[in-house]
């Protein structure tokens, strides 16, 4: 490693260094990467929830988990549900399912999913 490295490796944030183990993790799990989701394909997607969100109780009730990699991002939606025991901010899951675009964010809708320990 030369000095050059060195010095960027000093000098990465505590949330550079975060976000490189969570890529590796996702990765290793066998996570597609989230900046490279394509419409209309099946994908596999591992990573953190950041966000857990319900749109206003007028319309039809969804879950919508924001899923971050360490490098992107998806939105799982699960239609009918306003909750999912263990689905919260910082937990670490694989989902599986079609990829849509909904309104410009790659959103996967009543995904398969598997909750993973954090390494």
């Amino acid at each position: 490693m030369g000095l050059r490295e060195r010095v960027r490796e000093f000098a990465r944030t505590p949330m550079e260094q975060e976000a490189d183990e969570l890529r590796e993790q996702s990765y290793t799990e066998g996570g597609d990467d989230l900046t490279a989701l394509a419409p209309r394909h099946e994908a596999c997607v591992c990573g953190t929830v950041r966000t857990v969100t319900l749109p206003p109780r007028r319309s039809v009730p969804a879950l919508v988990a924001e899923v971050w990699d360490g490098k992107g991002a998806v939105n799982l939606v699960w239609v009918g549900r306003r909750s999912i025991g263990g689905i919260e901010p910082g937990t670490f899951l694989r989902a599986r399912g079609r990829v849509a675009t909904f309104k410009g964010t790659p959103t996967i809708f009543n995904p398969s999913y598997e909750i993973i320990p954090k390494q």
